[in-house]
């Protein structure tokens, strides 16, 4: 079995209490999106067209929306449960801690720099020098293809595939699993996650705990356990 070299975590679910950054926004204007999302979850439209359709949205309530606007809607949301301690002893072992998120970068920032994680990537918008929204920034995390940032990470940091465990909480998070890594669903967020990750055969933690994903990691260790003979 390979040494664990690195953990990448998807961000909204897994990391933090919430569902999804983006979902938060809609809660604040109270709009909703659930036909796009499932275009946009069946391969229909881009990343891109699935940030514009939002944008509109929020925009037909709110023709001006500001940066602290949109820092308003993750008012109240948390760190998963055991999402602290989790990092904290990967980064004590020397593991490689990432955040891969197709998530909102001003939201995921937040939380990479609260877990002082060693790199993270997200999605997010485009604001002029007051911080008034011009629309979205051009995709960097593909959510269906979000191995692209993995494999990414692996070369800029010398890591082999079969060193790296990714963990997310939806279908599309699957893609993080490249060649050779090995990938644990976290927090299911919706039934098409559960199926998914049973018909790729990996592990499942239905769980809202993050300390329990460690036995995946460390074959059989209990998180209470961690930090013994280490």
């Amino acid at each position: 079995m390979s040494k664990v070299r690195a953990v990448v975590f998807d961000c909204d679910g897994v990391l933090t209490d919430n569902g999804s950054s983006w979902q938060n926004i809609h809660d604040y204007f109270g709009t909703e999106n659930l036909v796009m999302l499932e275009k946009f979850l069946n391969g229909e439209i881009t990343d891109d067209e699935f940030m514009a359709d939002d944008i509109r949205l929020w925009t037909e309530v709110q023709p001006r929306i500001h940066r602290d606007d949109i820092m308003r809607c993750y008012s109240g949301i948390g760190l998963m449960e055991g999402a602290r301690d989790v990092v904290e002893e990967l980064s004590r072992r020397g593991i490689f801690v990432a955040i891969v998120s197709a998530g909102v970068d001003i939201f995921v920032g937040v939380i990479a720099n609260m877990l002082s994680v060693d790199d993270w990537v997200a999605n997010g918008f485009d604001w002029d020098d007051e911080g008034w929204l011009n629309g979205p920034s051009p995709t960097r995390v593909y959510s269906h293809d979000k191995g692209v940032m993995v494999e990414k990470l692996s070369r800029i940091n010398e890591l082999e595939p079969e060193s790296i465990f990714s963990v997310g909480d939806s279908s599309t998070d699957l893609s993080m699993m490249i060649p050779g890594s090995k990938f644990i669903g976290f927090n299911p967020a919706r039934q098409r996650a559960s199926d998914a990750f049973e018909n790729a055969g990996v592990p499942i933690v239905d769980s809202k705990d993050l300390r329990d994903i460690w036995s995946h990691i460390f074959d059989g260790e209990l998180f209470s356990q961690s930090g013994e003979g280490n």
